[in-house]
């Protein structure tokens, strides 16, 4: 069995947060939404019926967690999640804060205009509220 490697569109594209249960918690350095990816850290998974019954419903808690943190965080108008896969094949999870108003409302944030990086030390305090609202 070989082990679990974060697939390198996902390290370039975002930033570690934490690591839960079961997933790697990534921030997407694309400023125009607060949105967070989860990875499971299991080798070789590019669909949800690939995880075992356990996994399933791991990260189907992990999800609400985070989508609950970042709804807490944020005070987004709604929390976006969606597992695609088409560019990257790894099993990843989407949770996106969504505000009226925002950049392709309410359009989806795929294939929208361009990343804008977060201004300098926005990522860190922004991370840093994220980890806040995720521990107990």
């Amino acid at each position: 069995m070989s082990a679990f490697m974060l697939d390198k569109r996902l390290a370039a594209d975002s930033e570690p947060v934490a690591v839960t249960g079961l997933c790697e918690l990534r921030l997407m350095r694309d400023s125009r939404w607060p949105w967070l990816l989860l990875v499971p850290r299991r080798p070789d998974i590019a669909e949800l019926f690939e995880l075992t019954p356990l996994d399933q419903v791991m990260l189907t808690f992990e999800t609400n967690m985070v989508a609950s943190a970042l709804k807490q965080t944020t005070g987004a108008t709604k929390i976006n999640v969606g597992a695609l896969g088409n560019m990257v094949r790894q099993l990843h999870v989407h949770v996106i804060a969504r505000f009226e108003g925002d950049a392709n409302w309410p359009g989806p944030v795929w294939g929208h205009g361009t990343a804008q990086p977060y201004e300098p030390g926005e990522m860190r305090r922004f991370i840093e509220s994220l980890r806040e609202a995720l521990s107990p």
